[in-house]
């Protein structure tokens, strides 16, 4: 690089950022588990939609986004002038960094959070504060006792990411009540359709102005390959993003995919109650083998082992077996792994292959 071009403060300090492996070499039927994407796939209405938007994309998508946000208003009871879309969840965490903090200001989150979190904030040039949880849950006070007049944003993910740990409304009221007033709320719920009747947040949206949600149609939607998210916020803060966005930032194909996806709420239910059947299943059956897990409310479920070395050791046996789960030792849980909660056939290739690394070890 010539002498004298650097970039902004913050950005040399980030430490890039690698998404779930999904291939083992020499193994052909791999099982990959390392991303919490959804075993069902898409819904057949989305996949139609898609393909019907393939007739014009030498068209420019539309720069509003207004029927995806309308349909999103339509099936979560939100106001569509305060939806915001953008490419996936991130992007919309991502903006609100860029807009909201800078050189001087802390971004807050805690220990086990969404490992995004601080490269948001190092590449807005603003200092990530790492807030400690107890027992993997997110702390309120903790959190509370980190802020001051400098903290700009604080990230939870609720349910959390790679814990699938949440907690109620009630402690996220009093979080967003307790915070300095020039601090935003952002509840990241990338998970939260998993959790039956749940809204996320949009009662503390709709009741406060310093609380923004987010949410994805990577997961429950099973669009990760599109890239679609949204968030809801208060109408100054959606205004604020809307301003610094790209205008065609989502592909025509990506609207009508997540327009259709959001609209097939069979489809949606069905991906939520197969989840929690399997999910528990999954849990047991690993608890069964002396591997617990908390209780999770996503898609996945973080197995404890005993120490570092045998979560390793087990993640070995499992690649042996064609089977990739998710290391979490980048989110200070080296003891830990995440697996993604598949189908009732991956479920069960799991627990096999678990049962024989545990029966190897006696």
């Amino acid at each position: 690089m010539a002498d004298g071009i650097e970039p902004q403060p913050g950005i040399l300090d980030i430490a890039l950022y690698k998404g779930g492996a999904s291939h083992l070499d020499g193994i052909s039927n791999v099982l990959k588990l390392s991303s919490n994407e959804n075993p069902l796939g898409a819904s057949d209405a989305a996949k139609e939609a898609v393909v019907r938007a393939s007739h014009d994309l030498h068209r420019y998508p539309p720069t509003d986004h207004s029927a995806l946000r309308h349909a999103i208003a339509e099936v979560w009871g939100v106001d569509p002038d305060r939806v915001f879309c953008g490419v996936g969840s991130g992007e919309v965490l991502k903006l609100l960094a860029e807009a909201y903090a800078g050189p001087g200001d802390d971004v807050v989150f805690t220990e086990h959070g969404f490992s995004m979190y601080p490269i948001y904030a190092h590449a807005s040039g603003a200092n990530p504060v790492v807030v400690r949880e107890n027992e993997r849950v997110v702390d309120v006070d903790a959190i509370l006792a980190a802020c001051t007049d400098k903290t700009k944003l604080v990230f939870i993910a609720n349910p959390a990411n790679p814990t699938g740990t949440m907690i109620g409304h009630a402690e996220v009221a009093r979080l967003a009540d307790g915070l300095p007033p020039q601090a935003l709320l952002v509840l990241d719920g990338a998970y939260a359709e998993y959790v039956d009747g749940f809204d996320a947040g949009k009662a503390l949206v709709e009741s406060r102005d310093n609380v923004v949600m987010s949410r994805t149609f990577s997961k429950i939607y099973g669009l990760g390959g599109l890239r679609v998210g949204w968030g809801y916020g208060p109408q100054a803060v959606i205004d604020v993003l809307n301003r610094i966005r790209g205008p065609f930032n989502l592909s025509s194909a990506a609207l009508a995919g997540a327009e259709a996806a959001v609209r097939d709420t069979a489809h949606t239910e069905k991906c939520r109650i197969e989840n929690a059947r399997w999910r528990d299943w999954l849990a047991n059956a690993l608890a069964e083998l002396g591997v617990p897990s908390d209780t999770s409310t996503a898609n996945f479920i973080l197995a404890r082992f005993a120490d570092a070395a045998e979560a390793q050791a087990c993640d070995e046996h499992l690649r042996k077996a064609g089977i990739i789960v998710r290391q979490v030792a980048g989110y200070g849980l080296p003891q830990c792994l995440r697996i993604t909660v598949g189908d009732e056939s991956a479920c069960r290739r799991v627990a096999h292959a678990v049962a024989q690394f545990k029966g190897a070890g006696k």
